[in-house]
């Protein structure tokens, strides 16, 4: 395993590279960090071998969120909807250059990603056909219209497999609008499952913030 890092658009790149030949490449978005933990995971939760390429020091609020959504609490701070503009930067810049880097051709590239990076993964494949899987890990998919944006659209390329999970007292959240996420996420898995895509929905222990690294883990594994 090769570990390679660099800035690019100002992003934080950091690329687990297997020595293996023609690998699946997977996309990790990153709240914080390097993505160390999560991939030493899934080293120890027997995960094939595979690409691992993390981006971090993203705009989180803005880079993860399709469209405005304001602020959910008077603490808090508005999504500002940037995806497009990063998924742009994602497909033709950073994804590019680390291919570059690989050994071989990868045999699939997905998308995985936590919280808002999670309804990341999502929307990135109506307007991408470059994913072949897609891992929502407790994604936020309670964000304003992403339910009747995903039903009412068309994705790109479907993919041959979908993760999706929570955790079991995320929607006991006090915020009227978090409230709905089991409900999305369900409703969502289940409309998926109807296109006939290979889908897995997993209910894990604890609220939003528990067990991250695992939970990521166990998407990453479940996609690969």
């Amino acid at each position: 395993m090769n570990i390679e890092k660099w800035v690019q658009n100002n992003k934080e790149i950091t690329l687990y590279n297997t020595c293996e030949k023609n690998m699946p490449l997977i996309i990790f978005n990153t709240y914080e960090g390097d993505g160390k933990s999560v991939y030493d995971k899934t080293i120890e939760i027997g995960c094939l071998e595979f690409n691992f390429l993390v981006v971090g020091n993203l705009n989180w609020d803005d880079d993860m969120t399709p469209w405005y959504c304001p602020p959910l609490s008077k603490n808090d701070m508005p999504c500002t909807g940037g995806a497009d503009e990063y998924l742009s930067i994602l497909i033709n810049d950073i994804i590019p250059n680390a291919k570059k880097r690989l050994n071989g051709k990868p045999k699939f590239i997905g998308i995985s990603g936590y919280s808002l990076a999670g309804l990341f993964a999502i929307y990135s494949i109506y307007n991408t056909d470059i994913f072949d899987r897609v891992a929502s890990i407790s994604g936020s998919l309670w964000y304003p219209n992403f339910i009747e944006y995903c039903i009412s659209h068309k994705i790109k390329k479907l993919p041959d497999r979908m993760y999706f999970s929570l955790g079991d007292k995320e929607s006991s959240a006090r915020n009227e609008i978090l409230k709905t996420v089991q409900g999305n996420t369900e409703s969502l898995s289940e409309y998926y499952k109807n296109l006939n895509i290979n889908v897995m929905y997993e209910l894990n222990e604890g609220n939003h913030f528990k067990d991250a690294d695992i939970r990521s883990a166990k998407g990453i594994k479940y996609i690969i």
